[in-house]
């Protein structure tokens, strides 16, 4: 039986794939395997979309128990990246519909991006770039920048992408690293040489704060106005995780009345965001179109990651980076697995 797997409209524009570096080498080279990708691009899979498929890689769509509705057949959501906000997770698992994610794919780039806004920001160096292109050379001295040396960071979430910066960051002479995270255990802190603090302390004590959490019940608008309040005034705050874990509101008020230093958002409540946003109007932010980890590395990674998730159930082996992994103790998804590989 041939395994179809379907991938969603937004990845192709006029039938070209728009990400070249998205790498599909293994499925091309699959025996047995064969995909096709959604003619229409809906911002919800439609339930029809699904039908004949086994396996389904999304990149934007959500993925909800309307979009299962008739998923008799399907066996595997593979999200192109790592949050799966989008997507119900127990309506896969009572579907019987395994989740995976890219798991690690994004650690290096969106960790690599942090500390290159923790820089920029520190420098000053957006303010900076804009002085030169006025002529106002004599206006410098008012923008003086600070260095990360003996700064002190603060992690409000320590998973791939936080160990990453932490590593990244050990050769500029920072203090040592605050962290908050409350799934995270003694052993790995020492490990790796943080100390695990309270949100309000970490907000108190850290010069640069980034945010590497998931967006859910208990993060939305994790940091919000009386978060904020105890932030220094020279202080940073870096979102590249999701928007809704900062309360918008309470941000815009902090950096308009420059109670802190400044921002950098790669992430927003509303998504996409075509029309003039207000925080464009502000001088102490940096933006970007939740982009700003998108390297040619990454979605080659995360091309082999979703194409190894495919390959691995179409041929009866557990994928890695499983979202749901009680659905594989349900008997009704063993049922349909292993008659697909009967067949």
């Amino acid at each position: 039986m041939t395994f179809r797997i379907a991938l969603t409209g937004d990845f192709q524009k006029d039938e070209k794939i728009i990400y070249p570096d998205f790498d599909l080498t293994q499925l091309k080279a699959a025996s047995g395997i064969e995909y096709h990708f959604f003619t229409e691009h809906k911002s919800e899979i439609d339930p029809e979309q699904l039908k004949s498929f086994q396996g389904v890689i999304v990149l934007t769509p959500r993925v909800t128990s309307h979009s299962l509705s008739q998923s008799q057949n399907l066996l595997a959501v593979s999200r192109f990246g790592v949050g799966y906000d989008g997507v119900d997770v127990s309506a896969c698992t009572k579907a019987d519909v395994v989740l995976c994610t890219t798991v690690g794919a994004p650690d290096r780039p969106v960790a690599e991006a942090t500390v290159g806004w923790m820089i920029a920001l520190g420098h000053r160096m957006i303010i900076k770039d804009k002085l030169f292109r006025k002529g106002l050379w004599n206006e410098r001295s008012k923008y003086m920048g600070g260095e990360l040396r003996d700064r002190t960071l603060g992690i409000i979430g320590l998973g791939g992408i936080g160990s990453v910066v932490i590593e990244l960051l050990r050769s500029f002479g920072m203090k040592q690293p605050l962290v908050y995270d409350p799934f995270m255990d003694d052993n790995k802190a020492e490990n790796l040489g943080v100390k695990k603090v309270e949100l309000q302390e970490l907000m108190k004590l850290s010069d640069f704060i980034t945010l590497h959490c998931p967006l859910n019940e208990h993060t939305r608008n994790l940091i919000s106005h009386s978060e904020l309040d105890l932030m220094k005034s020279s202080s940073f705050i870096i979102n590249t995780a999701r928007g809704g874990i900062i309360n918008e509101d309470a941000l815009f008020n902090a950096l308009s009345q420059k109670k802190i230093a400044g921002a950098a958002l790669d992430c927003f409540n509303d998504e996409p965001v075509i029309k003039p946003n207000r925080f464009s109007k502000l001088d102490n932010v940096i933006l970007a179109p939740h982009s700003i980890a998108w390297t040619q590395e990454l979605f080659r990674d995360m091309g082999k990651k979703c194409s190894q998730h495919m390959i691995d159930i179409a041929n009866g082996i557990r994928p890695q980076g499983v979202i749901n992994p009680e659905v594989f103790d349900r008997p009704t998804f063993q049922e349909k697995w292993n008659a697909l590989n009967e067949k």
